[in-house]
């Protein structure tokens, strides 16, 4: 079998439906659909169940108790039998005719497929296409390091099966951030990485999601996955080659990221200080960075009133920055 489609399931009976007819392509073989069933307490179980005995053999279904994404995703890899495994968030979908093109492009030539998605509002209009890589073709992450400054997201990837079972990579259980805990452990046992400019994932933009949600403590999970990833490096003996990357990405989801996400909810919030405490003991020096020196004019503003605890300021640039956003949408 070429492909699973791993789909986690959560209290989704308002889109699980069109999820599943994005992934059901009649008389296409070699493929199968995973659905984890996570402790649903809405009528998503019952709308699985119904699929599952129309589609018998394309549709496999397991409930468990609910322990998030990554449980969800990670309960899904044992019961997966295709040579490579894709992850579809089940209130997201994939574009029509997606399926029948990735299966195409499944030859095993690459460890990773890496594709673009298009974030869409709850009526279905487009808001942005968002590119997986800035790199298209083939490589390895030895060539093309900056892969590291890419989409850590899982679900616009499709990755060979034995990533997952060779290294014994899983995704973390109930935390935030754990596409970044994973990918970049996952690309340094890659031989080779392939990139297509095909807008194949339509992914929901809702009130739950990370970017919306209004709990600025939870943000401090990103030093856990952070030290993950780090650590991974390290323990691999690969941490030195790829230092400046990986210093850059902690700079990028530490202070540009989280602690402007923070800012945004709340400019006095301590969480601020953890995470400039946190980046800083890690990464003293990183003004000498090479993507830091190089990175563009904005980030450097931002950066400035991070680091100088200029929060006031800090929060009125970035609601002035949403505000134009919001105009280009």
């Amino acid at each position: 079998m070429k492909l699973s489609i791993i789909v986690p399931v959560y209290n989704v009976e308002k889109y699980l439906a069109r999820c599943l007819d994005s992934l059901l392509v009649p008389g296409l073989e070699d493929y199968e659909i995973i659905a984890v069933n996570d402790g649903s307490t809405d009528s998503s179980g019952a709308i699985l169940a119904d699929y599952a005995a129309r589609y018998p053999q394309r549709i496999k279904t397991v409930t468990t108790p609910n322990g998030g994404l990554g449980h969800a995703r990670n309960t899904g890899l044992p019961l997966a039998g295709g040579d490579y495994v894709m992850f579809v968030d089940s209130d997201d979908s994939l574009r029509q005719g997606a399926v029948p093109e990735i299966m195409e492009l499944l030859d095993g030539s690459f460890d990773i497929l890496v594709f673009d998605f298009v974030s869409l509002n709850e009526e279905g209009r487009q808001l942005s296409r968002s590119y997986g890589c800035a790199k298209e073709g083939c490589f390895t992450l030895k060539e093309y390091p900056e892969l590291l400054f890419d989409m850590p997201n899982a679900c616009n990837k499709i990755w060979r099966r034995s990533l997952f079972t060779d290294t014994g990579i899983r995704f973390p259980d109930r935390l935030w951030f754990e596409d970044l805990a994973t990918s970049p452990k996952l690309y340094l046992h890659c031989d080779r990485i392939r990139y297509v400019r095909r807008d194949w994932y339509l992914y929901l933009q809702r009130s739950g999601s990370i970017t919306n949600n209004k709990a600025p403590e939870r943000n401090l999970e990103m030093l856990t996955v952070i030290h993950s990833v780090l650590d991974h490096y390290r323990k691999s003996g690969c941490y030195e080659d790829y230092k400046p990357q990986l210093e850059y990405m902690a700079f990028y989801h530490e202070l540009l990221t989280s602690s402007t996400r923070v800012n945004q909810i709340d400019p006095k919030s301590p969480v601020q200080d953890a995470l400039l405490e946190d980046f800083l003991s890690l990464f003293p020096d990183y003004q000498k960075n090479k993507y830091v020196q190089n990175m563009p004019h904005k980030y450097k503003l931002l950066t400035d009133l991070i680091v100088h605890k200029r929060r006031k300021e800090l929060h009125a640039v970035m609601k002035l920055n949403n505000i134009a956003r919001r105009k280009h949408i």
